[in-house]
């Protein structure tokens, strides 16, 4: 455990030097500098449109658990352009907050770390008991053989998005099953200042959870079986070139969306400018941005060929966020109790309902509200199609340094560059170089 934590330690000061111009900086009001034991910091992560959006959702929900307990919780809602950095600053720094979000792909690498309290036994049994979630949430929440670093909070996956007008006006009667209906799709929709998909081709994490899932449905993993990077696999290749090539060569992606990394196609899809996207739980996203419900669809993600499903094809990572307390917080206690209050079986039906995304609660998974044209899909989705990204310490640096090379490959696509599968392989060769060493 100890060679892991050092080796961790220096992947840390890699990601953080490959990002330095997405750093945060960091917390001024960490869980190791709380003056008072009646007083919780928390970094919640983006999870609505936009950052106010999420202040509407949670303050409310805080100021329960304050009354109920006598504990004031201070939120501060990180956009995920910057909350990895955020987060790796404050386990490098020790100033960071008593609990915060992260991303469940994130699980390993910080749990390697060793910033964040495990959970043990005996922390579950303080929240109501590890059998309470369900068992794939519980799968991205650490290496596996130790304790968790963190405790599942909401459950996505991803889904095809259709804009149900649009297709009716290009002459489409059903969502596209395959990538090779989707390019046919998109084919008849784009023109006219209209586009068929669209993408965030810089957004580091969207990158990964795309070219990951493309990846597996390519026989490709990323790692080996023994956790060491394997990023110029031909499956590899030929899934981040997949991906790229939606704008690169079938030209269903707008190359303006290369630029693209909070939201924006989601913006373009509410506004009838883009017909489809590949997102997590975006429901709630479109309400707010004034979509009414029967305005658009939701289809499985595109596979290859065929039906997504157990031993058939993965069309989506087991998307999802994770609540961790950091351990050198001085209210353990109060850090539980909070936990145990926003993973409380009617805090995940409010929450999750919210958002748009699904409990990884079982008991809270029961209420209809799981159960419509929003979650439906989803919940099947998570259920019989879904895989885990690789639990590795190294999980956040590939992040980085992969999704910065597909990020890349889009910009030349959008500038008229070739893309081809040698500078695909290239620029993975060279994310591949960036990793850490053992």
């Amino acid at each position: 455990m100890r060679s892991i934590r050092a080796a961790a330690v220096g992947a840390v000061t890699m990601s953080l030097a490959l990002a330095a111009s997405a750093c945060g900086g960091g917390s001024s009001s960490g869980g190791g500098s709380n003056d008072s034991p009646k007083e919780l910091t928390y970094w919640a992560s983006n999870q609505g449109a936009s950052v106010e959006v999420d202040k509407k959702v949670l303050q409310p929900e805080l100021d329960k658990f304050e009354k109920e307990t006598g504990i004031k919780v201070k939120l501060e809602v990180v956009p995920w352009s910057d909350l990895l950095n955020r987060i790796l600053t404050a386990t490098t720094s020790g100033q960071g907050p008593d609990i915060l979000n992260i991303g469940n792909t994130w699980s390993a690498s910080l749990q390697a770390t060793g910033a964040l309290l495990p959970w043990d036994a005996k922390n579950f049994d303080k929240i109501g008991g590890k059998d309470r979630f369900v068992e794939s949430a519980l799968g991205s929440t650490g290496v596996e053989g130790q304790d968790p670093a963190a405790v599942p909070l909401y459950s996505m996956a991803y889904a095809l998005y259709y804009n149900k007008q649009m297709f009716a006006d290009a002459g489409v009667t059903k969502p596209p099953a395959t990538w090779d209906e989707l390019v046919e799709t998109g084919k008849k929709i784009s023109g006219d200042g209209k586009w068929a998909l669209g993408a965030e081709g810089s957004n580091l994490s969207n990158n990964i959870h795309q070219v990951f899932v493309l990846g597996k449905q390519h026989g490709a993993d990323f790692f080996t079986a023994d956790g060491k990077p394997d990023f110029t696999s031909e499956g590899a290749v030929a899934a981040v070139k997949q991906y790229v090539d939606l704008m690169a060569k079938d030209k269903v992606i707008a190359p303006g969306n290369a630029e693209y990394a909070q939201n924006q196609s989601l913006s373009d899809f509410a506004k009838g400018k883009t017909a489809m996207v590949l997102w997590q739980t975006a429901s709630a996203t479109f309400k707010t941005m004034g979509m009414k419900e029967d305005e658009w669809g939701v289809a499985p993600a595109p596979v290859a060929s065929g039906t997504p499903g157990a031993g058939q094809a993965t069309n989506s990572m087991v998307a999802g966020i994770n609540m961790a307390v950091f351990k050198n917080t001085d209210n353990v206690d109060g850090a539980t109790k909070f936990v145990k209050f926003m993973t409380s079986d009617a805090e995940q039906k409010i929450l999750n309902e919210a958002y748009g995304s699904i409990p990884p609660v079982k008991a809270a998974q029961t209420d209809p509200a799981f159960n419509t044209q929003a979650t439906a899909v989803l919940r099947e989705t998570l259920a019989t199609s879904a895989a885990a990204l690789p639990q590795v310490p190294d999980e956040s640096q590939f992040e980085t340094a992969v999704g910065t090379a597909v990020k890349e490959l889009f910009a030349d696509a959008a500038a008229g560059r070739a893309v081809t599968a040698e500078s695909v392989k290239e620029k993975l060769a060279k994310a591949q170089q960036q990793m850490p060493t053992k």
